[in-house]
């Protein structure tokens, strides 16, 4: 039995300290004696809390909070409305359907009784008690739907009046065993996650509703608390229809709430709440308080309880704002070092952000020629072999022009056996009016523009090839710059694909210039007879014994050096000028001509997962740094 349970109000008690005095004085005040002193105490510490919650800070951290569990038909509802004054939804099956935090705020020299529901976006404030349970009841449709659905969406309640305690209360759906109808079948284990997600925090104390008159060992929400808070540190039990057990059967109550059954450190508590004759008869709550206490001072086996102070709602209450003030000081120095860690590492987090624009127009302008010199920095640094990417892009161009070149020197065997072939079999297939031992040249030119016709496919897919590579570099580096402003994206993106297409229409002419002008079948002599004797000086040559068709293959295949050198060369030159070098100079032209010309607000709003980080983090550091500032206060 702990201290504070042991207490007993005659000559024998001991002196008490002037918190127990507080507490005590407080268990007057429900009776409706004032206090102004003790109400002192109480609500800063709820004010910081309900502060800390409107701010957000829950988002971050967990708050300190009293959660209220049950099983269906527990009473939980009744404690809820003996300790708020006001009724709740009521009903079969699953009536707590979202969770639903009840403030109480105790309005000193305020007869007027005010509450005020908000959820979502929605807030209603109100002044008469008995349209609770509607506004209640219609936000969780909204939230729930209007079936018998659960929603974890929080509901607030703050009730502000004369004759409430102040307290703060989660309540959360009762848990179900078995589905009703129009339930999902796995409704059970729905409730059970989502009480566990507020019980399962260190933070929180969990407030059990069990009925004297079952087995507590068998509930289902004392199994729960158990399996979250083994040790009972953090649980307080209410038993609840203390007039519902059999007779004969008392001494069993007595002994679960001296802790001999299932130990609770912080113990067990009695309460009669309204029953449901009651309920139907309208007896307002100000007379069931009155009612319960006549209850317990009558009740032969129970009256010890009430001296005790383990009996009736208003010892309840007193219990729970105690339990609730000295849980917040306890966590208060834990919760205010998570505070600075979580500002430190956001701070740090926002370091490793990108810049958003500033807000002045003037300011905004100046921000977008910024962003665009980047880029179009980058750009240029690309097409002079700076690795602004992952990947190094005259590496990957190298290994394509590497693959051309290679496609024009495996031609050379096909070109020499086509060569050989012709002359070879020219007198058979080929030879015309002329004698024999004559040739036509024509015959063997068009051995060279068959070739080319062959080399002209591999060069188009080397262009095609070099178009997507040098594209997918170039919107590599509009992701990097405009990653947080998507209408600069698009707007490059759509430009880039433009201008390459362009450029790679002109670069296709231009081969097929190329390969027609290789039909020509022309070199320079020099070059030409350098190439043929692999000498340096041709002048000391017998040009004389080449004029012998049994040398037309080793003419046409020092030619055909010539002609691969050629492609080898011009086309990769030409691809580079056209796809690389001018489509960036135009890139750069156009993205920058925005400076004058584009809307400011729609060019730099942001729509990026960055962007939605970046502003997260500086409101998430501005609710830290207040929240910081109002626990330096407590600490």
């Amino acid at each position: 039995m702990d201290q504070w349970n042991a207490v007993e109000i005659d000559e024998k008690t001991p002196t008490l300290t002037e918190e127990e005095k507080l507490w005590k004085t407080f268990n007057k005040e429900m009776e409706g004696e004032f206090h102004s002193h003790l109400s002192e105490r109480v609500r800063p510490y709820l004010d910081l809390i309900d502060n800390l919650r409107l701010m957000g800070i829950d988002d971050d951290l967990t708050l300190p909070a009293i959660a209220v569990i049950g099983d269906q038909s527990s009473g939980k509802s009744s404690v809820l409305e003996a300790l708020s004054g006001v009724a709740l939804p009521r009903g079969s099956g699953i009536v707590t359907r979202c969770p639903l935090m009840l403030k109480l705020r105790k309005q000193l020299g305020a007869p007027q009784w005010k509450a005020i529901i908000s959820y979502r976006d929605k807030t209603k404030e109100f002044t008469d008690p008995s349209l609770v349970e509607d506004y209640v009841r219609d936000a969780q449709d909204e939230l729930a739907g209007s079936g018998v659905g659960i929603c974890e969406e929080l509901i607030s309640l703050e009730i502000m009046s004369p004759d409430v305690c102040d307290l703060t209360l989660i309540d959360l759906p009762g848990i179900a065993r078995v589905p009703v109808k129009g339930q999902p079948e796995d409704i059970g284990d729905q409730i059970k996650r989502l009480i566990l997600s507020f019980i399962e925090k260190s933070e929180t104390i969990i407030l059990v509703v069990v009925p004297c008159n079952v087995d507590i060992a068998t509930t289902e929400a004392l199994k729960m608390a158990q399996e979250v808070d083994p040790e009972g540190k953090r649980t307080l039990a209410i038993l609840t229809k203390p007039d519902l057990v059999d007779r004969g059967t008392e001494k069993n109550v007595l002994d679960i709430v001296n802790n001999r059954v299932i130990p609770l450190s912080k113990g067990y508590i009695v309460v009669k709440c309204r029953g449901q004759q009651q309920i139907q008869d309208r007896i307002p709550l100000d007379e069931a308080t009155k009612m319960e206490r006549d209850f317990f001072k009558q009740h032969k086996h129970f009256r010890c309880l009430l001296n005790e102070e383990r009996a009736t709602t208003q010892c309840l209450a007193t219990k729970l704002s105690q339990d609730l003030i000295e849980h917040i000081k306890k966590v208060l120095p834990a919760l205010s070092e998570q505070v600075k860690t979580e500002l430190c590492e956001s701070r740090r987090f926002l370091s490793e952000c990108t810049e958003g624009p500033p807000p002045e127009p003037v300011d905004k302008k100046a921000y977008l020629i910024e962003i665009l010199t980047l880029f179009t920095g980058k750009i240029s640094y690309l097409t002079t072999g700076e690795v602004v990417n992952e990947e190094n892009l005259f590496v990957i161009l190298r290994s394509f022009f590497q693959k051309w070149n290679d496609e024009l020197q495996n031609g050379r065997e096909s070109y020499a056996q086509m060569v050989q072939e012709v002359a070879r079999e020219y007198d058979l297939k080929h030879r015309g009016r002329e004698l024999p031992g004559f040739s036509d040249y024509k015959v063997f030119e068009m051995v060279v523009q068959k070739l080319m016709m062959k080399l002209l496919g591999p060069a188009i897919d080397t262009l095609r090839v070099i178009r997507e590579t040098v594209q997918t570099q170039l919107i590599d580096v509009s992701k990097t710059c405009f990653s947080n402003y998507p209408f600069l994206h698009c707007v490059a993106m759509n430009k880039i694909d433009k201008i390459q297409s362009k450029q790679e229409g002109k670069v296709m002419e231009r081969i097929k210039e190329q390969f027609e002008m290789e039909k020509l079948v022309y070199t320079q002599d020099s070059i030409y007879f350098k190439n043929l004797t692999k000498m340096d000086d041709t002048n000391s040559v017998d040009w004389a014994e080449f004029d012998s068709r049994n040398k037309y293959p080793e003419m046409l295949q020092a030619y055909y050096e010539i002609v691969i050198q050629r492609l080898a060369d011009q086309i990769p030159m030409l691809i580079q000028f056209f796809l690389l070098k001018e489509s960036a100079r135009v890139l750069c032209g156009e993205m920058l001509s925005l400076i004058d010309g584009v809307d400011l607000d729609k060019a730099l709003c942001e729509n990026s997962d960055a962007g939605r980080r970046r502003n997260d983090l500086q409101n998430r550091i501005e609710r830290l740094n207040l929240a910081q500032e109002k626990l330096s206060h407590f600490i």
